[in-house]
């Protein structure tokens, strides 16, 4: 491997690099590479880096910004000399390999398209298919690996002749356990005093930003029939995004803003998951779902939506629960169910831990060396 050559991350937003990708870059600078970022939002400052390009890429594939992003993107590839280009979001991803091309054929360029989860997938819009698959199997020609972080889109890139050299899986991009907590009950308990819970509440945690994809709304629908049965029950929503606002007015409207907890944004993450009983999602698609990892490390039993990045972490009935899409029902019973049987919860919540240890920073950080290496020694 030449410890000379420059990388390039590119993605959307600055903020994807701070929120997923900084122990990768580490590992580039602790091996002596020169790393650079591109990305969107010159007010977010990415440490770690060399050299951060802001370019004005825009998450609408058809906004003109992304033609200027475009031109600003290849300008740079081609003056850089990079070995390699790893890219990241739909967007970034689109850019960063059609800005590589002449790149590659030069001098040798290797270009990585790690996908967090494809905008095509079994069950989304019809629109989405038509859009982004096309682009996406286009696109792969210019593409010398597309790593993936799921079995469906692993899947669909093999069986849908999709022309890039490899393709690879690794254990989703990797929690990272620093932030969380193991805890006894008697320190659950503390943990609950401290944050102004009882003993005797039933708390279920959802860590999300409020986007519609989060589907926020689905668990306010399902609180009426739930309360019946657990009047004790606390939802927490930590988290920010543009719908908060929206998706406080919807629980006051449906009269159930009694029993929920709108945290915003924390940086108590751990805590908040220690003091709870389950975690939840209703998200409406997921690459993979790092929230939900993190609860089942810290020893929660989890109820969420069926969808392929779900189906990667959850045993359905052993340490978790999986319901249908929009399934109220579902879900509705295994809230009750983990809330009338405690032994089975903690039972799970063990489980969970233990079987959600191979999506750990640790173990993505490793599969993704190895790819790295592979093409820095073609580079």
């Amino acid at each position: 491997m030449n410890k000379n050559c420059k990388i390039l991350f590119v993605a959307n937003i600055h903020k994807h690099f701070l929120a997923f990708h900084l122990p990768y870059i580490k590992w580039f600078q602790e091996n002596g590479y020169e790393v650079h970022v591109a990305a969107n939002d010159d007010s977010v400052i990415v440490p770690l880096v060399d050299k951060q390009w802001n370019i004005c890429i825009e998450r609408n594939p058809f906004s003109r910004n992304n033609v200027k992003a475009y031109r600003e993107l290849k300008s740079i590839v081609e003056k850089e000399k990079y070995c390699l280009v790893t890219s990241h979001t739909a967007m970034g991803g689109v850019l960063a390999r059609l800005a590589s091309r002449k790149a590659r054929k030069n001098f040798g360029l290797k270009v990585l398209y790690t996908v967090h989860g494809f905008h095509f997938f079994k069950g989304s819009p019809k629109s989405y298919w038509l859009l982004y698959y096309p682009m996406e199997k286009f696109l792969s020609r210019y593409t010398d690996a597309i790593i993936t972080i799921n079995q469906e889109d692993l899947e669909l890139v093999k069986s849908h002749s999709f022309k890039n050299k490899a393709t690879y899986i690794i254990p989703g991009i990797g929690f990272n356990a620093d932030r969380l907590k193991k805890v006894n009950e008697d320190q659950k308990q503390a943990l609950r005093v401290k944050n102004g819970y009882k003993q005797s509440d039933f708390i279920v945690i959802y860590v999300a930003e409020y986007i519609p994809r989060k589907n926020h709304g689905f668990i306010i629908d399902a609180l009426p029939e739930i309360t019946k049965k657990i009047p004790e029950i606390k939802v927490l929503f930590a988290g920010r995004g543009r719908d908060m606002e929206l998706t406080m007015e919807y629980a006051k409207s449906k009269a159930v803003d009694q029993y929920i907890e709108f945290l915003g944004f924390r940086d108590d993450i751990g805590n908040l998951i220690a003091l709870s009983d389950v975690g939840i999602s209703a998200s409406k698609q997921e690459g993979l779902g790092l929230n939900l990892a993190e609860e089942m490390y810290s020893g929660l039993p989890v109820v969420a939506s069926k969808d392929r990045g779900h189906k990667e972490m959850i045993i359905h009935g052993e340490n978790g629960f999986l319901f249908p899409q929009n399934d109220n029902i579902a879900f509705i019973e295994a809230i009750i169910y983990l809330y009338e049987n405690p032994e089975k919860r903690k039972e799970m919540g063990k489980y969970a831990a233990e079987s959600i240890r191979k999506f750990s920073l640790e173990n993505s950080l490793t599969e993704m060396v190895k790819i790295y290496k592979r093409y820095l020694q073609q580079s």
